[in-house]
């Protein structure tokens, strides 16, 4: 499979300890973190209740709150960690090159498979 790189933003407009949006080539929408200096990369909707991570969210440690009904998954993967989450969130491979931040959109890490189709608008 072959690395497709996709420019989300600048590493310096990324604050510590907060969720910035993005969206991939197709528009699907994502959230990206930046915690101890490093970056990652999630879908922005909670598997649980569809809420905007990005908007909705709040960052604790590695962990991401959805303030919708309290669920939470780790950032680096994904992974749900408190209920009522049970499913997992996507997180996309990040690669900073010369100051800019991308993600490998081709090679999604899936945790855990979906559902059903996400509504990303």
């Amino acid at each position: 499979m072959s690395a497709e790189l996709h420019h989300l933003c600048r590493l310096d407009e990324l604050e510590e300890g907060t969720i910035t949006g993005g969206r991939l080539p197709d528009g699907h929408r994502v959230a990206i973190y930046l915690i101890d200096g490093e970056v990652y990369v999630t879908d922005d909707r909670c598997s649980h209740g569809a809420a905007s991570l990005t908007e909705e969210g709040i960052i604790d440690g590695c962990q991401v709150e959805c303030s919708w009904h309290f669920g939470r998954f780790d950032i680096r993967s994904g992974a749900p960690t408190a209920s009522p989450c049970t499913e997992a969130i996507r997180t996309y491979r990040v690669t900073v090159q010369d100051g800019a931040v991308h993600v490998v959109v081709s090679d999604a890490l899936r945790i855990a498979s979906a559902s059903g189709p996400v509504d990303d608008s």
